[in-house]
């Protein structure tokens, strides 16, 4: 909740801010709807640094070649602050701002392409040239919370850009530049920044997905210290241009326990909002991984799974009961699934009306992609229809980088763009979009009718992507008796909805008829209660010292008491429906419940918190000589809830392992530092049962910082 936003009566105490006009913590975006954007390709507001003299001439005035800059950049963000705020806007992800490589490779037909999508990183310490300045971007992050909107960092640490210098393409070799002075290229690395280990060939190969090069991108080698360590004082100088959000590239593709004590860093400076991309999810071993990274790891993930199902069922038509069976799938499966960024484009796929081009479907997917479970995720361009279906160099229509496309206009008037303004005010105004649970109420192929629900307040949603007509018989909401309007006043052809009395959410729908290509939202608020209901928390994992935000409804507007794991913690921030607090000393590590009392005795529910044993270290532990049959995973569980607590189940202890030669196995492992730790391995079989490791406990205190290794022979 941006500064901007507050009235000064609603706060009650607050610490100093590490950036002015920010809030304490901005861990919780559930009620904002978030706008993604390509820098470049949004709006050119500084014509002077479209060629910038720094760099290579990479630059398309004419924009005939998707493959090279076009303009765009931190400035015509900011102009356009105004235009975001009236589409109901919360935050904008900008793509990655940090300086891409320096010159334009050449392919074999002499055509150039450049960086200007941002995922070729170079040097982590500055911006592009193309987009600005460091006033530049500094200005922008103010024209945002002047708005009372959020500034989101897409973050690729990962990899830097190609790597074979055979190839003119790639003549960067993958350099890694510190404020402007040159540490390693991939053929040239005498410290180990970068893994040397080839392509990936097998995408659902654990091994090959961490340790080697995704799409021949120089991998940088997290378990190196100069590596971490670079990339934590790195981000750490963008945190200090006030960044409120994060969303890290290709997380599938390094190891957890860097991922875990590379958040526990950035949350050990500011409460943020921290997600990750993790991309195609075809593989069952990995999907366990990636519910783990989410549930485990402290941070959220951008919803592909969610995004194939919404695109299958609204532009390749598949059957809404998909769409019903993901959800109820995600929620049983994440701890937080409110905190999930769900999407209908992005910059990894084609657009929307590239695969279809109905513009009343992508509306649809819209709306259920503003109300399902999740904080919603535009992606610029979608609300004025754009797309381009040139076929790019895989035969992919509309994909990769036509699906990066200029913004045509900025007209406010397109029935998208009133779409979303109307979710995203119903966002802000009702809690049940935020934090309530989705049921469904009524589905065919063709109709889901689902209703989210967060104590007394409710949220029902009706869409028919089909051409036919549905009598909407023996339906029952948890709205109470009476009428209710169409959220979307109409714009999707819905209309007035009447409910009957019932009783315990059995309340039934009377006489409704819902034709093709219409969707509703209909709304009820509960009148404010005595008692505190919560309903989110962020960051969900962190360590005394760190500030947390819980939101929710009916907190009032006098301080009361939060406590976790009955340690009463210190209130930054009091409003009611957020209060920040810094996690106190003296708190037990692991899942722990966070209570708010407010009114002297009127307490909330718990929700829970990761708490950490303390500051993390990543360490490579590694086990040679356990003898595994085909089928059979082994894991590594200890003395601590980093490690496990001793528990064997596979989504708690760390694990699988990875063997890329046998009979050597290894795991990256986020540890607290300077914390003595008793371990031991155990094999799972193929047919669930356990085998433990023998002998005594293996014993290891991690280093201060940096990362450490430990390596023992297994013990029969």
């Amino acid at each position: 909740m941006s500064s901007a936003s507050e009235s000064p009566s609603s706060l009650v105490s607050r610490s100093s801010l590490a950036v002015p006009g920010a809030a304490v913590s901005t861990g919780d975006m559930t009620g904002d709807v978030i706008y993604q954007l390509v820098t470049d390709r949004f709006y050119d507001g500084d014509t002077s640094n479209d060629n910038p003299s720094s760099a290579s001439h990479e630059y398309s005035p004419d924009k005939t070649n998707w493959q090279l800059y076009w303009g765009g950049d931190f400035q015509g963000v900011a102009d356009k602050m105004p235009y975001l705020k009236g589409m109901g806007i919360g935050a904008i992800w900008i793509s990655p701002p940090v300086q891409n490589i320096s010159s334009p490779a050449v392919d074999s037909s002499g055509a150039a392409s450049a960086g200007y999508h941002g995922y070729w990183g170079m040097d982590f310490y500055v911006p592009d040239p193309y987009f600005g300045s460091w006033k530049d971007f500094d200005d922008m992050v103010q024209a945002a919370h002047a708005e009372g909107i959020r500034i989101i960092m897409d973050w690729a640490v990962n990899d830097t850009s190609p790597e074979d210098v055979s190839n003119p393409l790639y003549a960067d070799d993958g350099a890694l530049l510190k404020n402007g002075t040159r540490l390693a290229s991939y053929s040239n690395d005498p410290s180990g920044y970068f893994h040397h280990n080839g392509g990936v060939t097998d995408y659902n190969d654990q091994y090959q997905v961490q340790y080697e090069n995704l799409f021949n991108l120089a991998d940088l080698a997290q378990e190196n210290s100069a590596t971490t360590e670079y990339l934590k004082d790195a981000v750490d100088t963008w945190m200090s241009h006030g960044v409120d959000g994060i969303r890290m590239d290709a997380v599938k593709h390094m190891p957890g326990g860097f991922l875990k004590s590379y958040a526990d860093g950035i949350y050990s400076r500011r409460g943020v909002f921290l997600f990750g991309e993790w991309a195609d999810n075809s593989s069952a071993a990995l999907w366990q991984q990636e519910v783990k990274c989410a549930n485990n790891d402290g941070m959220s993930l951008e919803n592909f799974d969610l995004n194939t199902t919404i695109r299958d069922v609204f532009a390749s038509g598949a059957s809404m009961e998909d769409l019903d069976s993901t959800i109820s799938r995600q929620q049983s499966s994440f701890n937080w699934s409110n905190q999930l960024v769900d999407f209908v484009d992005g910059q990894d796929v084609p657009r929307f009306l590239s695969v279809n081009d109905s513009t009343v479907l992508l509306d649809q997917a819209t709306v259920v992609n503003m109300t399902v479970p999740g904080i919603p995720s535009l992606y610029y361009g979608d609300e004025q229809y754009v797309h381009n279906d040139s076929k790019n160099s895989s035969g992919q229509v509309g994909g990769d980088p036509y699906n990066r496309n200029a913004m045509p206009s900025f007209n406010e008037g397109t029935r998208n763009f009133r779409l979303v303004q109307a979710l995203a005010s119903l966002r802000k105004s009702n809690p049940a979009l935020r934090y309530g649970s989705s049921v469904e109420r009524w589905l065919n192929g063709d109709v889901y009718v689902y209703e989210r629900r967060f104590y007394n307040d409710v949220v029902l949603v009706a869409v028919n992507k089909g051409t036919s007509s549905y009598a909407l018989n023996n339906m029952n909401t948890s709205l109470p008796q009476g009428s209710y309007s169409d959220v979307l006043g109409g714009l999707l052809g819905g209309g007035t909805l009447t409910v009957g009395k019932g009783s315990n959410g059995t309340n039934p729908v009377q006489g409704y008829n819902l034709h093709g290509g219409q969707a509703a939202v209909w709304s009820y608020n509960e009148p404010a209660q005595a008692t505190p209901e919560i309903g989110n928390i962020g960051p969900t994992m962190g360590r005394p010292g760190d500030i947390v935000s819980v939101t929710g409804s009916n907190f009032g507007s006098s301080a009361g008491t939060l406590s976790i794991d009955g340690v009463p913690a210190i209130i930054d921030q009091w409003s009611p429906t957020e209060v920040d607090f810094t996690i106190p000393q003296g708190v037990a590590a692991g899942s722990e419940n966070v209570v708010l009392t407010v009114r002297g005795s009127h307490a909330s529910n718990a929700i829970a918190y990761n708490v950490l044993s303390a500051a993390q270290t990543a360490t490579t532990f590694t086990v040679t000589g356990a003898s595994t049959s085909p089928g059979d995973q082994l894991y590594l569980t200890g003395n601590v809830p980093e490690l496990g607590k001793w528990s064997t189940n596979s989504a708690v202890a760390v694990g699988p392992m990875l063997c890329p030669h046998y009979p050597t196995w290894f795991a990256l492992v986020s540890v607290p530092s300077n914390t003595p730790l008793q371990y031991k391995f155990f094999i799972r079989k193929a047919d669930g049962s356990i085998q433990w490791e023998g002998g005594g406990n293996h014993v290891y205190t991690a280093p201060e910082s940096g990362t450490g290794s430990i390596s023992v022979s297994w013990q029969n």
